[in-house]
């Protein structure tokens, strides 16, 4: 819990930046941990507004995920938790079949799940899960999860299709116009843009504003053990495994750490305890989150103590029932158009995994791989098996496993070995 001073503390040295061991001077920090918590409100208050939890208590518990998450790993991997976006389907559905308690009881499977896969991986490293899921898999799991979603956003986009189209006009308008860290809140920006419209168009009802406190603790809530709902939130763990080796790899590059990458078991199991913890107390589970790995970036401060600060900030504000109804006003219309580019920006992710790793689709495994998770994903194909029911993301995600390990398998065997020269 202690930093160097950066040179004078005023300014990052030309060419150089801020090491997570490093900070500035206590009011920058600060005004840094701030721009981490304007980055990651954005996506994280939009779970809350699709899911229907609480949104202080998914607030109270990424800012206490965090600053876990900053413990666990020795306060040496800077990092947000935010909220995250691959549990929205399993959610959704578990929350219309069984009910909230049903979908935090998966959630709470699902950090546990997690954190042993952090423990294995403390110990084995991270040669086993690339083995497991490969670029292709990986890729067609991520594309499947958000292409799955798409029903959800249309829907909402039709229910006031002129405050989704500005809505939508907005985030697009913003990303393409504005660079740098504006560029990246495209999102948390065009949420603004098409709620003023809401607002003018006289569409929000700020009644249940009126009569909130403006302190209070969060709305907790409690788990409801239902092992029916549990197949729909097991490929999120595939999810979040991919999402967090890639964020510490991430960080390790452009900190000019590379030692960092060590740090990957502990980074996998804080995020497991942290959606555990959400699980048990009614928030939603929570990932590193990319938008606060481009704030460092763009400030080229990697300081673990702005995100001490971050923490601290999505606590206390979690600590105010009125943030909480304030995000409960936005309507269906600018949810709809917002969604229809972030949950396209998910599917777009898995894509561009098959491209940076330059993954060849002239070959029949690649192929089918892809092919049959995606079309099991999106159309949501779903299975019941006495009390468990497993959806389209499920098995989409066993699918893209199983499809690629047996057909290269069968590859392998069927293709002879060369004959060595004696």
């Amino acid at each position: 819990m202690t930093w160097q001073l950066h040179g004078d503390g005023r300014t990052v040295t030309e060419g150089g930046i801020v090491k997570p061991s490093e900070r500035l001077t206590w009011p920058r920090t600060i005004g840094i941990g701030a721009q981490h918590v304007v980055a990651m409100f954005g996506a994280t208050f939009l779970v809350p507004a699709l899911t229907g939890f609480p949104a202080t208590a998914t607030l109270f518990f990424s800012g206490v995920g965090t600053l876990l998450f900053l413990a666990v790993t020795g306060n040496r991997l800077p990092s947000y938790l935010g909220s995250s976006f691959a549990f929205i389907a399993p959610i959704g559905a578990a929350t219309a079949s069984n009910g909230q308690g049903a979908a935090l009881f998966g959630l709470l499977l699902t950090g546990l799940l997690l954190a042993l896969v952090g423990v294995l991986v403390m110990f084995t490293g991270t040669g086993w899960i690339e083995r497991l899921m490969p670029p292709v898999v990986a890729g067609a799991i991520v594309a499947l999860i958000g292409l799955n979603l798409s029903g959800a956003a249309t829907g909402n986009f039709q229910k006031a299709p002129w405050t989704a189209t500005i809505t939508l006009a907005a985030v697009l308008l913003i990303a393409v116009f504005f660079k740098g860290l504006v560029g990246r809140l495209a999102i948390f920006l065009g949420v603004v843009v098409g709620y003023v419209v809401a607002a003018v168009a006289g569409l929000l009802d700020f009644s249940r504003v009126d009569r909130a406190d403006w302190l209070g603790w969060p709305d907790f809530q409690s788990p409801d053990p239902t092992w029916a709902v549990v197949p729909a939130f097991l490929p999120v763990v595939l999810v979040l495994i991919a999402e967090n080796v890639g964020h510490v790899r991430s960080v390790a590059h452009l900190a000019e750490e590379p030692e960092l990458n060590e740090l990957t078991g502990r980074a996998l199991l804080a995020d497991g305890l942290a959606t555990t913890l959400a699980g048990a107390g009614g928030g939603s589970g929570t990932t590193t989150y990319g938008e606060n790995i481009g704030v460092m970036a763009a400030t080229r401060v990697y300081s673990t103590a702005a995100y001490w600060v971050a923490g601290v900030v999505a606590v206390l504000l979690s600590l105010s029932p009125k943030v909480g109804e304030v995000i409960n006003t936005i309507p269906a219309g600018v949810l709809g158009g917002v969604t229809v580019a972030l949950y396209g920006l998910i599917g777009i992710i898995g894509v561009k995994i098959w491209i940076d790793n330059e993954v060849d689709f002239s070959q029949p495994v690649n192929q089918l791989t892809a092919a049959v998770a995606l079309v099991i994903g999106i159309g949501n194909l779903t299975i019941t098996m006495g009390d468990l029911v497993f959806t389209g993301i499920a098995l989409g995600t066993i699918a893209a496993v199983v499809v690629y390990h047996v057909m290269t398998t069968v590859d392998r065997l069927r293709t002879p070995e060369p004959t060595r020269a004696t």
